[in-house]
């Protein structure tokens, strides 16, 4: 089992920024990789950031603005976004993909772009 806890989420204006956190407990042994999706209403869920083994991958609409990065002493994984458009309003929520090619989920947090 591998719970995740997402925060930083809020109200921003846009072209402005904001940090997303992913903090992991459990069986971080298992994970192979994490990633970032969201959710913007009447949507379906979509892959924002991935990073597995040292690499990376972002969905285009958000390459050049957002950065996945990870913290192994601190279990946590990041997503930093810069240049945030209204577009970008979603929930996002963090994904733990374990070697058994199992998934688990955070219960994600709302980010808001808007003047």
């Amino acid at each position: 089992q591998v719970q995740l806890v997402e925060s930083g989420g809020g109200l921003v204006q846009p072209g402005g920024s904001l940090r997303l956190s992913c903090a992991a407990s459990g069986n971080r042994i298992s994970i192979d990789a994490m990633g970032w999706y969201r959710q913007a209403p009447g949507k379906e869920r979509e892959l924002v950031a991935i990073l597995r083994g040292g690499n990376t991958n972002y969905a285009d609409p958000v390459k050049g603005r957002f950065t996945i990065s990870s913290d192994n002493a601190k279990n946590t994984v990041y997503l930093q976004m810069n240049g945030l458009k209204p577009e970008d309003t979603a929930v996002y929520f963090c994904r733990a993909i374990t070697i058994y090619d199992k998934s688990y989920w955070g219960s994600g947090t709302l980010v808001t772009v808007s003047s």
